[in-house]
């Protein structure tokens, strides 16, 4: 089973900040998943609550089983508020911006890991992302190196006397440990320090990143695999006009997922 949810979000009420081309990616990003053979679902402008969002993943992720695809789209503003669990080096926790975040607040990336993390082993779970501060919205970063590391901290309790270990403990506290439940891969138009662009092509408003994530999505081969896309995608972002680089999270298997399967 192919289930999709493709958001699009142009009307933010209570704000300036209304944007042209999010409800033209959520159409688009449909019809290329409908054309895969994806069950598809739009959410457009009101209904894309965070309530209805919330909603509509977990129902989505209910439905599905192992051996599965549910790919979740989103166009809209992005964000950042201050974390306030101390997991992130940059102090900041990135988040989606419901329909009605001016009065109910944004969908942080802490809350997205969790929602992800429920689905059942073996589904393929994507989020594609066209938002400002996008590049680590579901927590998990990219594999580096050959094998898990090690933290290269010797604890204090392990060299200092008795009378200056209760000390040391008090003053230090405990690192938090990450996380290490999977979730979903990421593909993001921009890096989580980067703004990510409305724009018009051929007369229409479109997502830069949706734009081109389409366009190279149309020349891969069958057998492309998510990181073949990255670097289709990459070919023509960052650019003079759109200066943002588009990202990709996940473990190793899931960047060797075929594209869109």
């Amino acid at each position: 089973m192919k289930l999709a949810l493709c958001i699009g979000i142009n009307d933010y009420p209570g704000t300036d900040n209304d944007l042209a081309g999010c409800r033209n990616d959520a159409d688009d990003w449909s019809a290329a998943l409908v054309a895969r053979g994806f069950d598809t679902r739009r959410l457009l402008d009101a209904d894309a609550s965070g309530a209805a969002i919330r909603e509509a993943i977990r129902d989505l992720l209910a439905r599905s089983a192992a051996g599965d695809a549910v790919v979740i789209t989103y166009s809209g503003h992005g964000t950042w508020v201050p974390d306030e669990n101390g997991d992130e080096p940059d102090h900041r926790d990135e988040a989606l911006c419901p329909w009605d975040t001016a009065d109910n607040g944004p969908l942080v990336d802490d809350e997205l890991h969790e929602l992800f993390a429920a689905a059942a082993p073996g589904v393929r779970t994507v989020l594609i992302s066209d938002s400002c501060h996008s590049g680590t919205l579901t927590r998990l970063h990219h594999p580096l190196g050959d094998h898990p590391g090690r933290a290269r901290f010797l604890p204090p309790s392990s060299f200092l006397p008795p009378p200056q270990r209760l000390r040391a403990a008090l003053t230090a506290g405990t690192p938090r440990p990450p996380d290490p439940r999977p979730t979903a891969l990421l593909l993001a138009g921009c890096r989580d320090s980067e703004y990510s662009y409305d724009g018009e092509f051929n007369g229409r408003p479109n997502g830069a990143f949706t734009y081109v994530a389409l366009t190279a999505l149309a020349g891969l081969p069958e057998s492309a695999t998510y990181r073949d896309w990255l670097k289709a995608i990459r070919g023509r972002l960052p650019s003079q006009d759109y200066p943002q680089t588009p990202a990709l999270q996940g473990t190793r298997a899931q960047l060797s997922w075929p594209v869109l399967s």
